[in-house]
């Protein structure tokens, strides 16, 4: 039935799980992935949507990485849409209202490919330890299995309660049961820490109870994109609309009204709800002076009448629901299909966990998603990618794989939950990564492919379609800076776009630097267009280009402050050294060392009540 014993178990088939075990067993672990209900892997439990800010530069480098979410969710995309395309190249970010059925369809296809994966439908309630080190698992139906590693991806089913205004239901799901006994076990008898966090879900209603025209109609853009790299999918024709409206006054009184109700406001709910995604009672109670908030509704799918209502997420009984969604405009004769609820579960605080991702307590065993205190579906990935990377490489004795704040959004996101721990549910923001001009979504292949090649987890294939990309970028750069625009061509497109016109040559490349430039408006040139065509440029590949230049500057002076942190960074730090043995250090300095182990100085600097002479002192004791 079972092997003998297994690499790698991951418990939990949520986004982090089978990232983690597609990684693992991709990578040559044998892997078993175990799940309380087959049918619901990769299930979008919140809105049927991958990506936004931050959360698509994720999702890039997932695939960069190797990963899987960018070609599921590219299979099952109904609408995308490039977001902040008026800011900045560091703030454009993708996000893909998904198919919910099959995103969940496509990952079960995905990770049942890999021949040293095995799934099996059971509960995980305790594990296996000895002396301080993990040597497998026991479920539900009280079977033992065995295994060299652990990782737990338990998502909200950790002690899971769902409210439901007074009622109370134990479930890590609506109408899937809670786990219980892998807290008890790990507070009790090994010394972990662990806390309560509390997050939600909106109404899902039926579309065909909405009235659209008194809707903003919100569609995909006009030339889609997607999320992988390397999946060739056909471009998507066909998009769904989503909508927007607002709540109101009336809607804003009656809430107000009836937060007696709400088991938000009635001390029912002890978890610290996610500060960036509140329910609509909160938002009401937290934002008075606000006379609206938006509503975004979403289709669940191409073949249902289902729809998410994004922003009205709550915990209020169903009647209130029912009553408020009606004061909404184009919801008057509103039906609801399933209630909002919140849900309160156990996580444990990231702080007691390495930068692998593995515990600091038990040897070999590993925590990613919401479990660490994180929300959202791409953080979950991001974090099960990486402990299904590093626990491969830890059972088969190799380097473990780090990435470092200025590389990836990723390394933001772990370094973040390592160093700072978190207090509420810890969501992604551009504003969170220092060098975000240099971790653009379209250049995580660059960025990280390479990487991902060399731990196995990118093909040859894949590293070639990288080659020639960066090949024909290169060609590009070099043909914009040593070519001329002449002003009897370029000048009336210069007049057009007010932009000063030019008196000689000027290269192709400092015309494009103008702030006020775009490269669809100089690329109708008949001579750069036939050097376009004749060499593949893609629009991809020019828009890579166009940021360069564009760009320059900023680009330059972040790879700068990146060069200044790698020092730092390279000043490693041994696992057993002894803080307390340094009387000159603060004892707040000590303490902290102690208890973060950091692995460089760099992540030492990163730790709140480490000063400055803490770092000096330590830069001696290092021999610089």
């Amino acid at each position: 039935m079972f092997l003998d014993i297994y690499d790698v178990i991951v418990v939990g088939g949520g986004h982090a799980g089978i990232e983690a075990a597609y990684a693992s067993s991709k990578m040559g672990s044998k892997t078993l992935l175990i799940t309380t209900n087959l049918q619901t892997i990769g299930q979008m439990s919140c809105n049927p949507a991958i990506g936004g800010i931050a959360k698509g530069q994720i999702v890039r480098e997932i695939d960069a990485l190797g990963g899987g979410s960018a070609i599921v969710t590219d299979s099952s995309t109904i609408q995308f849409r490039m977001l902040n395309k008026s800011k900045g190249p560091a703030m454009w970010s993708p996000r893909a209202q998904c198919d919910r059925k099959l995103f969940s369809y496509y990952w079960r296809l995905f990770i049942e490919r890999n021949s040293k994966l095995d799934i099996y439908q059971d509960t995980v309630t305790s594990l296996i330890i000895e002396e301080y080190k993990i040597k497998g698992v026991k479920t539900f139906f009280g079977l033992k299995i065995k295994a060299k590693s652990v990782i737990l991806t338990n998502g909200t089913f950790l002690n899971g309660k769902i409210h439901i205004g007074e009622k109370k239901i134990n479930g890590g799901r609506i109408a899937e049961k809670e786990v219980r006994g892998i807290t008890e076990q790990l507070t009790k008898n090994f010394g972990f820490r662990f806390g309560r966090m509390k997050t939600g879900t909106s109404p899902r209603i039926d579309g065909r109870s909405l009235n659209y025209d008194q809707m903003v109609s919100q569609n995909g853009d006009v030339n889609p994109k997607k999320f992988s790299f390397f999946y060739n999918k056909k471009k998507l024709k066909k998009q769904l609309k989503c909508y927007i409206t607002y709540t109101n006054q009336k809607v804003h009184d009656f809430i107000r009204n009836n937060f007696n109700h709400s088991p938000v406001y009635t001390g029912s709910i002890q978890g610290i709800s996610p500060r960036y995604c509140p329910s609509i009672e909160e938002k009401i109670f937290r934002f008075s002076d606000k006379k609206e908030h938006t509503i975004f509704v979403e289709p669940e799918g191409w073949n249902t009448v289902e729809m998410y209502v994004n922003g009205f997420s709550t915990s209020f009984p169903e009647e209130i629901q029912y009553e408020s969604l009606k004061k909404i405009s184009g919801f008057e004769k509103v039906k609801i299909l399933k209630p909002g609820y919140a849900i309160e579960y156990d996580f444990f605080p990231p702080e007691q966990l390495k930068v692998t991702l593995e515990s600091k307590i038990i040897e070999n065993l590993f925590f990613a998603g919401q479990v660490n205190g994180t929300t959202g579906y791409e953080e979950a990935a991001a974090q099960g990618l990486m402990a299904g990377i590093n626990v491969h490489l830890k059972i088969h004795q190799k380097e473990p794989f780090i990435l470092k704040r200025n590389q990836a959004y990723i390394g933001v996101l772990i370094d973040d939950l390592i160093t700072k721990g978190t207090e509420e549910p810890y969501r992604m923001f551009t504003s969170r990564a220092e060098y975000r001009m240099l971790l653009r979504q379209d250049n995580a292949d660059e960025r990280l492919t390479p990487m991902g090649y060399n731990i196995g987890l990118i093909s040859e294939d894949k590293m070639r379609m990288l080659d020639i990309k960066k090949s024909k970028i290169e060609k590009c750069m070099y043909f914009f800076e040593k070519n001329n625009f002449d002003p009897k061509t370029i000048n009336p497109i210069l007049h057009r776009k007010n932009s000063p016109k030019i008196y000689h040559n000027k290269k192709i490349k400092t015309i494009l630097s103008r702030s006020e430039i775009d490269i669809k408006d100089i690329i109708c040139v008949p001579f750069l267009m036939e050097e376009i065509k004749k060499n593949g440029f893609s629009q991809e590949i020019l828009e890579q280009v166009s940021i360069r230049i564009k760009y320059k500057g900023y680009i330059d002076r972040e790879k700068e402050n990146a060069k200044k942190l790698l020092r730092l960074e390279n000043i490693r730090i041994p696992n057993d050294f002894d803080y307390k043995s340094i009387k000159s250090l603060s004892s707040e300095g000590r303490e902290k060392l102690d208890y973060y182990r950091p692995i460089s100085l760099a992540q030492a600097s990163r730790i709140s009540g480490i000063s400055p002479s803490d770092l000096s002192i330590l830069l001696i004791y290092m021999g610089r």
